[in-house]
């Protein structure tokens, strides 16, 4: 499984959404299920998925998909 399909699979699992709707629109304020709780679980997710800690500063600013491809790009995850 490629890190992208692990991150697309933390996505689905998490926000109970289908794949197909990951794109650079997924955003926190467009998906009403991204709440706080499930953005904490979001964050423990991929943090348990791709063996790292993010800083509180990356974890109050991953507010979409693709942001959130950049800044594991700075833990060292390949896309």
């Amino acid at each position: 499984m490629t890190n992208l399909e692990k991150y697309n699979d933390v996505f689905v699992r998490v926000l109970e959404t289908s794949a197909d709707c990951l794109n650079e629109s997924f955003t926190f304020k467009d998906v009403p299920q991204w709440d706080s709780v499930a953005h904490l679980t979001l964050i423990s997710e991929l943090e348990d998925t791709f063996d790292i800690m993010f800083d509180s500063e990356d974890i109050l600013h991953y507010g979409s998909y693709l942001n959130g491809i950049e800044i594991l790009k700075r833990y060292g995850v390949a896309f």
